[in-house]
């Protein structure tokens, strides 16, 4: 039996490191083939091979078969009874609770309606109970969650796990929301902006896959971004980066819930939206629109595309800045497809510098309303240990 902790630049230093390596690969991507693994960790096939088989056999990793390219491919995952952990995305308007295993596929999901003015305590309470209901109707417990990952509709400062942003997300302000669920649950928790977890999602097995550099807007009751480099989130110091809809659109405009005026967020917002029609219409809600705008109505197509038009030139302005190679579009009004996404295009050409390789590609996310809470469960999967008692230590 070798010793628990090898001497740097041994054999069996550097088999660990190489097993550690193939491991974080599999939990940021779900499913790799032995090739892809090869191409992610920078390792040779054969080492990938061996290391495959040695964690297959001791219950670590879990192999099928698939085909790709044609070819016969053997198709690689963490095994699903290393355990189970939870997505979770409270919305302005919903909340989406997804539990899945170590491979990410979800065994269980539920989603709810919110009142528009929730508060932390009250939600963070039903959470907990919900929580346990779904572990129970999986034969288990909340404890036996490895960890939660938990999507807000406000910048989340990483420093102290506070809104970053006063005004943003009233009735959540002051308070460490993870460790506000965590002192109820007993389990690791994790939280960060729907918007970081939404790109996150697409940027590790959705749409923003493959792109070294992408951006996921999500558009819906807030407007906000996500801007990830390299299959990781970039969140700035105090994890504003990416606020998008706090861009200045007129600086005569309407006042802002965020205390500005003329933000992106005051003419293409879901409430901002909702308000340009006439209260006898019966648009309420964001449903209510997309619903018009799929049966063809002339005012709510125009409504939709104008905010296509508006988040497009902020979008210009963020192409400016960070320069990504693709941009996502999530959140409820994405549903509305190329209503929404070719006057962004339209924009894009108008007001982005223009470069060699053109402007980045605008397409809608692939994960729907479930994005953020698939990005959630990433962020938790990034925070488990497969611990070394369960990796076996040979000489």
């Amino acid at each position: 039996m070798a010793p628990r902790n090898p001497p740097p630049g041994s054999q069996t230093s550097l088999r660990e490191a190489n097993r550690a390596r193939l491991i974080d690969a599999l939990k940021r991507h779900g499913r790799l083939t032995q090739v892809e693994l090869a191409g992610s960790t920078g390792l040779s096939p054969a080492t990938v091979s061996n290391i495959v088989k040695e964690l297959t056999s001791s219950g670590i990793l879990h192999t099928s078969f698939t085909s790709r390219s044609g070819r016969r491919a053997t198709l690689v995952s963490l095994a699903r009874q290393l355990g189970l952990v939870a997505g979770v995305h409270f919305s302005s308007r919903h909340l989406h609770i997804a539990i899945a295993d170590t491979a990410r596929t979800i065994v269980a999901q539920s989603a709810f309606p919110l009142a528009l003015d929730h508060r932390h305590d009250a939600e963070l309470d039903r959470l907990s109970l919900l929580l346990g209901d779904m572990m129970e109707s999986l034969g288990g417990a909340v404890g036996d969650l490895l960890a939660v990952g938990l999507a807000l509709p406000a910048p989340i400062d990483q420093r102290t796990g506070m809104i970053s942003s006063p005004g943003l997300l009233r009735g959540w302000e002051g308070v460490d929301v993870a460790e506000s669920l965590r002192e109820r649950i007993g389990r690791p928790v994790f939280a960060d902006s729907e918007a970081n977890l939404g790109g996150l999602a697409e940027a590790r097995e959705g749409n923003g896959r493959g792109a070294s550099a992408s951006v996921f807007i999500r558009v819906g009751h807030t407007i906000s971004a996500g801007l990830i480099v390299g299959g990781d989130l970039f969140r700035g110091v105090n994890g504003k980066a990416g606020q998008i809809g706090h861009v200045t659109i007129d600086e005569n405009g309407p006042v802002c819930r965020c205390s500005n005026r003329g933000c992106l967020e005051t003419y293409a917002s879901g409430p901002a939206l909702l308000s340009l029609f006439p209260p006898g219409e019966g648009m309420r809600r964001l449903s209510d629109l997309l619903h018009a705008v799929e049966s063809g109505d002339g005012s709510s197509r125009r409504v939709v595309a104008d905010a296509g038009r508006h988040i497009g030139i902020a979008a210009a302005s963020l192409c400016n800045l960070f320069d990504p190679e693709l941009i996502v579009v999530g959140g409820e009004l994405a549903q509305a497809g190329e209503i929404l996404m070719a006057p962004m295009r339209h924009s894009l050409e108008r007001s982005a510098l223009s470069s060699a390789s053109g402007l980045p590609e605008i397409v809608e996310a692939s994960f729907g309303e479930w994005a953020e809470a698939r990005g959630a469960m990433a962020i938790a999967l990034d925070h488990v240990t497969v611990g070394a008692e369960a990796l076996p230590h040979s000489a």
